[in-house]
């Protein structure tokens, strides 16, 4: 299992968490590579072009529509703000299989973005979609969610099946965004495609389950294809009012590590996985 972290997710984890050993081990990664700033690279952000920008319209279908633009131009200046060389821009929600705002970000990232794909399963002549944005985009993954009544893939149907099969062909990860109580559904094609990378967004969600239902997400760390992404780090002033501190050192994050096993977590582990810089 790997454990990939986000760079935004860092700062909040540094400032709500009140970890200083972490601060201490980013110092001696940076002693341990001749004072050199670590490779920083968030993992997962979101972009939005916003309700006033008539050339990316969301979705009619979208949950959601954020009013406020969040774009790549200012997303590149928070980067080089924050010293973070790379990101993953995560195709949002609102906008479905309407990909043509990612692509933008992806044209104006110029090589600093890679993005995610979200076709639907069960949704006539989305799944057909992929191949061609594979092809065009420089994406890493297609995004499946599976948390709300009405935004749950077709499980144990051949359309879910379908959709695996087509990112394993285009060389893609898919990338799994649930609630602990739907890791049942997906485990069966996790195990068939044992070669087809799997990203499991959110730590899996842990505080939206129970501990036994969440442990068979942290079970998935023994099948080599499986991936835990840190990102959105819950605080204890907010639902469910619980502790996420003994959820990241279940998965061995991060402050006892070494400074190079930190260094790999922080940017190099993403790097290497998504093929930035290379």
């Amino acid at each position: 299992m790997t454990v990939l972290d986000s760079a935004t997710t860092r700062r909040s984890f540094l400032q709500t968490l009140t970890a200083a050993p972490l601060a201490a081990g980013l110092a001696s990664i940076a002693d341990a590579a001749d004072e050199r700033p670590p490779l920083l690279v968030d993992t997962h952000l979101h972009c939005f072009a916003g309700t006033r920008d008539k050339r990316f319209p969301y979705h009619e279908r979208g949950p959601y529509q954020p009013p406020d633009p969040a774009t790549p131009e200012a997303l590149l200046e928070c980067m080089a703000g924050a010293g973070v060389s790379y990101a993953v821009v995560v195709h949002p929600e609102p906008y479905q299989d309407d990909h043509r705002y990612l692509e933008y970000c992806l044209d104006v990232g110029q090589g600093k973005l890679k993005g995610t794909l979200l076709v639907l399963a069960d949704r006539a002549g989305s799944l057909d979609k992929l191949p061609d944005l594979a092809k065009r985009l420089d994406v890493i993954s297609v995004r499946v969610h599976a948390y709300a009544p009405d935004r749950l893939p077709p499980f144990g149907k051949p359309e879910l099946r379908r959709l695996w099969k087509l990112a394993t062909d285009n060389g893609l990860a898919v990338q799994i965004h649930f609630e602990p109580r739907h890791a049942p559904g997906f485990e069966p094609l996790i195990k068939e495609f044992k070669d087809t990378r799997v990203i499991v967004d959110h730590l899996g969600r842990p505080f939206q389950g129970t501990p036994d239902e969440h442990a068979v997400v942290i079970g998935w760390g023994k099948l080599p294809n499986t991936i835990i992404k840190l990102s959105s780090i819950p605080v204890q002033t907010t639902y469910p009012h619980r502790d996420i501190r003994p959820v990241i050192r279940n998965l061995a994050y991060i402050a006892h590590l070494s400074a190079a096993d930190q260094a790999k977590i922080l940017g190099q582990n993403a790097a290497r996985l998504f093929g930035f810089g290379a």
